[in-house]
């Protein structure tokens, strides 16, 4: 099962290091880490994805990469492709979170958001609530998530398709100033 979210993060946090940039909005409210196990996702999914990540402090504009996601009862597994090339696995099994990273992925890129921003788009709402610290809130309707904190949202998600896997998803990010944009499919297909 493959998960595109984290490579093309990957792949834009590459270009975004190393681009001269105007100087950065200030960081929001930091976001809480979820860690959930991967058994709480309540099924099995194999995806490859298609990532378009865009930072406000990036004049280059969006960068695109590929990924793979696989997440079973056990373990979340995701690779990240720039240009062909493997830049980033990430292995989560509910405990530890590995990584093996391209020598090249700069050295402020870190997985743990990743983890999050996987597990904030497409865990069940109620698994997500549930490892949310007092003051957060996840809101949910029909095609869309809201992450908030004391009645500010900092995280918008936008699902084109049923389940929340299918078809394209927007993630706004107004804390730490990023828009990414994942189109999915079964990796069988």
């Amino acid at each position: 099962m493959r998960l595109a979210i984290t490579a093309l993060l990957t792949a834009t946090l590459v270009a975004c290091a190393t681009a001269p940039r105007p100087k950065p909005a200030a960081p929001g409210e930091p976001l809480p880490e979820l860690r959930l196990s991967p058994a709480a996702l309540g099924t099995s999914v194999s995806l490859t994805q298609r990532l378009e990540f865009a930072h406000e402090a990036d004049p280059g504009g969006p960068r695109s990469l590929e990924a793979l996601l696989e997440v079973d009862a056990e373990w979340m597994q995701l690779a990240g492709f720039a240009m062909g090339q493997r830049i980033l696995t990430l292995r989560w099994n509910g405990t530890t979170l590995d990584e093996e990273r391209d020598p090249r992925l700069p050295a402020q890129f870190q997985s743990a958001p990743v983890l999050r921003d996987v597990q904030l788009v497409y865990w069940p709402a109620d698994a997500v609530r549930a490892a949310l610290p007092p003051g957060w809130t996840l809101e949910e309707g029909p095609g869309r998530r809201a992450l908030s904190k004391n009645g500010r949202e900092w995280v918008t998600v936008r699902y084109d398709g049923e389940p929340r896997w299918a078809g394209r998803t927007q993630l706004l990010n107004l804390s730490e100033h990023y828009r990414l944009t994942i189109d999915s499919r079964p990796a069988d297909e």
